[in-house]
């Protein structure tokens, strides 16, 4: 019985503090949902395309703005490959092309003043993984 009450306990204040978040900082979930986006428009590759090392790096430092902007606590929960339904493009230049308007979405949504000192630190490191993914992408792109 101690048991099943911890459990709904830890539930409940799961999502509390999801539900939290989700009013106090919209911005940042959509942020998310946009790096989320361009990481698959990245990473998921039609055909037999391989991935340039610019690409690589680009993906991982996708996933350390989402990691930053996670560790503010402003955790959706969702995994990492979730995003939303994106429009299949097969020509390579054209999906890196989507991925940077995804990039540039998710930095425009973090931009709003932020009054926590601590989230401070973590949105001006996001802001410099968002901004070298945009330039390797853009580079991956050129290639």
């Amino acid at each position: 019985m101690k048991k099943i009450a911890f459990l709904m306990l830890v539930l409940t204040t799961s999502f509390l503090t999801s539900a939290i978040a989700q009013h106090e900082h919209p911005a940042y979930l959509h942020a998310l949902s946009d790096l989320r986006a361009a990481r698959w428009m990245i990473e998921h590759k039609p055909g037999d395309w391989k991935a340039t090392e610019d690409e690589v790096a680009a993906v991982k430092r996708i996933d350390a703005a989402i990691a930053e902007i996670k560790k503010a606590s402003i955790d959706d929960g969702k995994d990492i490959n979730d995003h939303p339904k994106a429009q299949e493009i097969n020509e390579h230049k054209g999906r890196l092309g989507k991925a940077v308007e995804y990039l540039r979405k998710a930095r425009k949504d973090i931009e709003a003043d932020e009054d926590n000192d601590f989230a401070k630190g973590l949105r001006k490191r996001a802001f410099e993984h968002i901004d070298e993914a945009i330039r390797l992408t853009e580079k991956a792109r050129q290639s």
